[in-house]
């Protein structure tokens, strides 16, 4: 997977598989109303360096990804405020829940993209990714976060929290 890759492009790699992974955690504790501190943290603090990392390859003139970049790094100053500043106090629980939820979406969003440029036989299925496999994919993750957002933010809000 990481054979002609430089060290910052693995590292960069690394850090959103972690966001990922550490989000999806987070997910389910939002679900089973639980803050999950250390996911949260791991999950909010590998998310931003991956957008902040992906600033910092050599590129000419904004590309799409840029602006997911910046709209994730939005998405997460507002995540990051409510749980930390606001401590999920009224609202403030909700935007915490819809911004994360947000910005895990933009990070598995870019990864699906990347999935198509880099392993062959998405490639060849989809090589310009205008074609209904990529399209379907990227389809399926949008409803997925639509309906974990949903049951995330009825959970979260409706349920008082536990420590975990």
């Amino acid at each position: 997977m990481f054979s002609g890759m430089g060290a910052f492009t693995i590292f960069h790699v690394l850090l959103s598989l972690v966001g990922i992974f550490a989000g999806f955690v987070v997910v389910f504790g939002l679900i089973t109303a639980r803050t999950l501190d250390g996911w949260t943290a791991l999950f909010l603090g590998s998310t931003v360096l991956t957008s902040v990392t992906g600033f910092l390859f050599p590129f000419h003139g904004l590309l799409p990804s840029h602006a997911i970049g910046i709209l994730s790094l939005v998405a997460l100053a507002l995540a990051i405020f409510a749980r930390y500043q606001r401590r999920l106090e009224g609202g403030w629980r909700q935007s915490y829940v819809i911004s994360s939820m947000i910005a895990l979406y933009f990070n598995v969003f870019i990864f699906i993209v990347q999935l198509f440029l880099k392993v062959p036989a998405l490639k060849a299925a989809a090589p310009t990714q205008t074609e209904a496999p990529f399209k379907i994919a990227q389809l399926t993750a949008l409803v997925l976060f639509i309906v974990l957002t949903i049951l995330a933010t009825m959970r979260f809000r409706d349920i008082r929290l536990r420590t975990a």
